[in-house]
């Protein structure tokens, strides 16, 4: 009897200490990843098991399940607020948003488990983990990344919209997107992860590494990351056998030929987060190597933020007061950027000969890399951006209370706004949209607009009761000006939130505005005066008489003002307004 009692403990023992393990690691191969379903269900057993962790759920998704968000506290406060004046820090990790790139996922689930049973946890940083922020496109299981090395199933890049959730921050066309930003405005973190798999070359590497690039980053933020984070994440990386090299593309398409740092705007996670001025990082795995290695490569990158984290708890905190201060009383704001090719830095690269054979489908010549031929050498780094546009801020925008999007957004990324307390004309800048580009093909669900030309004009506009009005003193400014701002790379504009400004809604019938234009002409010298010139100046106007009336059409009285007018205003000075 006691032989058989033995034996059942001895199973009962075994049950338990698989129940702890998850799918990945239970797996032979080592080369699966984790369902939705398999994800919850362990998250949820090792909730009941754990009161340093809790669950929570937010808003909802394009699928309609919340976003559940894993939150470890080693002193089992689950109050943000309180958690916030207990001066304790926040790292934010965010996986699966391309559930084809599941690694995250995976490695989470494991990391959350080893925290808790080795009593690992962080004395003053609160982990967050968000289990799979693409459930939609996690439950649409296969194959679909032909390039990839693993897991033998996993999830499709797009989620039940078919949007890369990695490109819809800003918008938040999806509710995905719409619940994340819920996260990170209660959550309020000090640092955010963001999970991945790479494309591209071959390299050596198992890992490379996306920061928010130095140029686009708040200054005091850039310095420490540079100096101090970015660099103790390389060099603790190396040492735990993963060494890493940052993302980027080959500047001539080649690795070889020096890789250009990646600039992350605000449609990514990364970018969007930096707007709430919070250091972010995004981890890039290399797609051909194997899954397991992968998963632990990343696996050790959180463990490595982590430990960096906590060392640096106060002064994250110390920085994070000192740059929403910086922000809330900065003058200008850069709204776009390119590499500036004349700024070249080198760095140490591991990669592989790139070569070229017959194709046996083609029959012409194709790349492929030699992992026979190695090589170290070092290579140019294109690690330096320049503003390509820029605006002053105002002292206040006024919103119509018409779009409604962007009253959303605003109040969902915590912008504190007032709002008319009666009609009320007001003398702002306007702009008038002078010139902008358009995409000839969709672009998750858009037509973007770029190289927008604005011209500014002062004017009085009358606004109504129950108008937004939007301070910019405050320490989103970046999100506020970055989307206001139609030249922004990313701007509300850009994302065509405004379109319907460029459609005209009024015209005339040319034979009853034949005689209207001619009693104008007679009547107004300095019309006239206009006309003439510009007939002198264009040669095409002088043959056209349809161009002609045209022209008078939109210098008469009868052309409608809000034509290609941005609706959003700015209020230059400090005009006393009747609030509420």
């Amino acid at each position: 009897m006691k032989k058989y009692l033995l034996l059942f403990i001895a199973f009962f023992c075994w049950i338990q200490a698989n129940a702890q393990l998850t799918p990945f690691e239970l797996s032979k191969d080592k080369n699966y990843t984790a369902t939705y379903a398999e994800v919850m269900t362990y998250y949820q057993a090792l909730a009941r098991q754990q009161p340093q962790m809790k669950l929570f759920n937010y808003g909802s998704t394009d699928i309609g399940k919340p976003l559940t968000l894993v939150v470890l506290s080693k002193d089992k406060v689950f109050d943000p607020e309180l958690i916030k004046k207990q001066n304790k820090r926040v790292l934010l990790i965010n996986n699966g948003i391309h559930p084809g790139e599941p690694e995250g996922i995976d490695a989470s689930m494991m990391l959350a488990r080893d925290l808790l049973k080795k009593n690992q946890l962080p004395k003053d940083v609160v982990i967050c983990f968000i289990a799979v922020y693409n459930i939609d496109g996690n439950k649409n299981r296969g194959l679909s990344r032909a390039n990839q090395n693993g897991p033998r199933a996993y999830g499709f890049r797009g989620n039940y919209r078919n949007l890369d959730l990695n490109r819809d921050f800003i918008k938040a066309d999806s509710k995905n997107a719409l619940a994340f930003a819920q996260i990170l405005n209660t959550w309020q973190p000090e640092v955010l992860l963001d999970n991945h798999v790479s494309d591209g070359a071959d390299y050596q590497y198992v890992m490379t590494l996306i920061e928010t690039q130095k140029d686009k980053q708040n200054p005091t933020l850039a310095n420490y990351t540079s100096k101090t984070m970015t660099a103790d994440l390389y060099k603790g990386m190396k040492k735990s056998g993963y060494e890493m090299i940052p993302y980027g593309a080959g500047e001539q398409g080649l690795p070889d030929s020096g890789i250009v740092s990646f600039m992350e705007t605000p449609r990514f996670s990364t970018g969007f987060a930096a707007q709430h001025n919070i250091i972010s990082y995004m981890t890039e795995t290399h797609m051909l190597k194997p899954f397991d290695k992968r998963l632990y490569a990343t696996y050790n990158f959180m463990q490595q933020l982590i430990n960096i984290c906590q060392r640096d708890a106060k002064l994250l905190g110390d920085m994070k007061k000192k740059v929403d201060a910086e922000v809330s009383e900065q003058k200008t704001y850069a709204l776009s950027w390119q590499v500036d090719e004349k700024v070249v830095d080198t760095i140490t690269f591991k990669g592989y000969a790139a070569e070229y054979k017959t194709s046996e489908v083609s029959g012409l010549k194709r790349l492929y890399y030699d992992r026979n031929k190695p090589y170290t050498k070092t290579i140019k780094f294109f690690n330096t951006y320049k503003a390509t546009a820029t605006a002053d801020k105002p002292v206040a925008y006024i919103i119509p209370q018409a779009w409604g999007k962007v009253i959303d957004l605003f109040k969902l990324n915590r912008v504190a706004m007032k709002r008319l307390g009666r009609d009320t004309t007001l003398s702002l800048q306007m702009y008038y949209i002078g010139d902008y580009k358009t995409g000839t093909r969709p672009y998750e669900g858009h037509y973007l607009h770029s190289n927008v030309k604005l011209n500014p004009v002062d004017a009085k506009v009358k606004f109504y009761e129950g108008d937004y009005v939007v301070y910019v003193n405050q320490p989103i400014n970046r999100y506020i000006v970055e989307t206001l701002e139609p030249q922004g790379v990313d701007s509300f504009f850009a994302w065509n939130f405004f379109d319907s400004v460029l459609g005209q809604k009024e015209y005339f019938s040319d034979y009853v505005f034949e005689d209207i234009a001619a009693d104008l002409l007679k009547k107004d010298a300095g019309l006239r005066k206009k006309l003439d010139d510009e007939k002198t100046a264009n040669p095409q106007l002088a043959k056209s008489a349809a161009a002609q009336l045209n022209f008078v059409y939109r210098n008469s009285p009868y052309f409608e003002k809000t034509y290609l007018r941005y609706p959003v205003g700015r209020l230059l000075t400090n005009t006393k307004l009747d609030l509420k």
